[in-house]
């Protein structure tokens, strides 16, 4: 690995900004590049054959075209369907996101805890492994959500939806059943873009785990390297749609450049099943 490394984190659409935006303060000396398959936003409206092809297409052809050093994953569902795939094709090392379900049982004091993610993640028996190996006598809810990712994107664009669609989205998550819940895994990059919200909209005080920092302390660990002083790297940022939000990414100071692959045929995918 060269003295500046290049990192390139990945996303279904803008919620990997909260990952890049860890990564970048740990390491602000590192080249990144962002690359959001919005084309095919959101991932649960793809059948998990079809996830794991089009990664493999996408993602090839962005290590052909940049060579990363490092690729970060910065997505719960394509991390849970198409990680292992993506580590048996390519040499270059991933970094996934998935549930933070094991540090936050051990921060559980009332030992219940939710998971708040989109529908496809918590359905995943990657998670279900995850709350076997270590909830530590937890209990564990699962809760999906079909709308929040969108919302998310919404209230980037400057569009936020109202307080109570937001509330009837985080409230399953929400349980007084003998032990009250404390703790809620956000399972989706793109929830911490509403944590603000979430905190004042819920019915009483909870920790919300963004895994962010958590995957910014791992990219740290594995690059061999320690970081330049003084010498701030380039970031860019590519859409599969060729529609990239200027505004948005000039607030992560990110620039947006053509994309390095066509927008995806299938994109709109009418026959093809969801992700279970």
């Amino acid at each position: 690995m060269g003295a500046r490394p290049t990192i390139l984190v990945f996303d279904s659409g803008l919620g990997g900004l909260t990952v890049y935006r860890e990564i970048a303060a740990a390491r602000p000396d590192a080249d990144f590049l962002y690359l959001a398959d919005d084309a095919a936003f959101p991932y649960g409206a793809l059948a998990e054959p079809i996830l794991v092809e089009r990664l493999i297409g996408l993602l090839g052809q962005s290590i052909a075209n940049h060579e990363p050093d490092l690729i970060v994953i910065a997505c719960n569902t394509a991390s849970t369907i198409a990680l292992p795939a993506l580590r048996k094709k390519f040499a270059v090392p991933f970094v996934g996101t998935v549930p933070a379900i094991k540090p936050a049982c051990a921060a559980s004091r009332t030992q219940r805890v939710a998971v708040l993610g989109t529908e496809a993640t918590v359905k995943r028996e990657y998670t279900r492994a995850l709350i076997r190996d270590h909830a530590q006598g937890c209990t564990v809810d699962l809760v999906g959500s079909k709308k929040l990712a969108a919302y998310a994107e919404a209230e980037l664009h400057g569009r936020p939806v109202t307080d109570a669609a937001l509330r009837a989205e985080i409230a399953p998550c929400f349980r007084d059943e003998g032990a009250r819940t404390d703790t809620v895994v956000l399972a989706c990059t793109h929830y911490p873009l509403l944590i603000a919200r979430f905190e004042q909209l819920a019915p009483w005080p909870v920790n919300f785990i963004d895994p962010a920092p958590a995957i910014a302390r791992r990219v740290a660990h594995l690059l061999d390297v320690a970081p330049a002083a003084n010498d701030k790297g380039a970031t860019r940022a590519i859409f599969t749609s060729g529609h990239a939000p200027a505004e948005i990414l000039a607030r992560f100071g990110m620039r947006a450049v053509e994309p390095a692959v066509a927008p995806i045929r299938e994109q709109l995918l009418p026959n093809s099943s969801p992700v279970k």
